[in-house]
């Protein structure tokens, strides 16, 4: 029992020794690359910038087009869901009527 134990925890501290030496590997390979990184972040934010000027032009052309798009969306939605209810609806009515035409309302007075 003991050596399953000792065997434990040296695969324990093997993964501690993998975590720690892919950490350092990972550290290391950031702080290399950090000044390639910021030499493409420098050289690409003029394209960042006209991406999103064109961005926003395209989306002021196609905002209104969406717009009508999603409100004709949400119509068909509504009648996809309400006209298989009507004739629930046209019952209910009917019973409300025949209900009110058995008891009718008292009158004020």
């Amino acid at each position: 029992m003991i050596e399953l134990a000792a065997l434990a925890m040296l695969v324990v501290l093997a993964v501690v020794a993998f975590v720690a030496v892919v950490s350092v590997l990972r550290l290391v390979l950031w702080l290399v690359l950090l000044p390639l990184r910021l030499l493409l972040w420098v050289l690409l934010l003029p394209l960042l910038l006209v991406k999103a000027v064109v961005g926003g032009l395209v989306m002021l052309v196609a905002g209104p087009f969406l717009a009508f798009a999603l409100l004709a969306a949400f119509v068909v939605a509504a009648a996809a869901i309400v006209i298989p209810l009507l004739p629930l609806l046209f019952v209910v009515c009917a019973i409300w009527f025949l209900i009110r035409l058995v008891h009718p309302a008292p009158v004020a007075g």
